[in-house]
């Protein structure tokens, strides 16, 4: 799946080349799994692409719940659901890595005297 882009709402259009069939399986307590199969401008197979399958779960922070999505490489949905645990044990340590980079660029910035804190403005009198 491509990312989102900023289009006007005029320019907004369906690529009918790039179509998918979405099925949700869960096991009600944690895991979610996508199977995104694609199709044709018709709904019918298109066996020229492969299937994609997506991981999807929540963690709990002091934040509330933090989602969690990554991608899977399975051929079908028993691999997908064997492949389930490390795909999102990854993802969170993708997230935690992001996180602590951000942190680290955050306290190296160099703070000049007399500049306006993030976001804000000086209000001289």
């Amino acid at each position: 799946m491509s990312s989102p882009t900023s289009t006007p709402l005029e320019g907004i259009e369906v690529d009918s080349n790039n179509l998918y069939l979405e099925e949700v399986f869960t096991d009600l307590k944690v895991a979610t799994l996508r199977r995104l199969s694609p199709v044709k401008a018709d709904g019918s197979p298109d066996g020229t692409r492969p299937i994609l399958f997506h991981a999807q779960t929540q963690l709990m922070s002091q934040m509330g719940p933090l989602p969690v999505n990554c991608e899977i490489e399975a051929s079908n949905l028993e691999e997908a659901m064997q492949k389930y645990p490390q795909a999102i044990a990854e993802a969170i340590e993708r997230m935690v890595e992001e996180a602590k980079e951000m942190q680290r660029q955050e306290a190296s910035r160099i703070i000049v005297p007399g500049a306006a804190p993030l976001g804000g403005k000086i209000k001289l009198s």
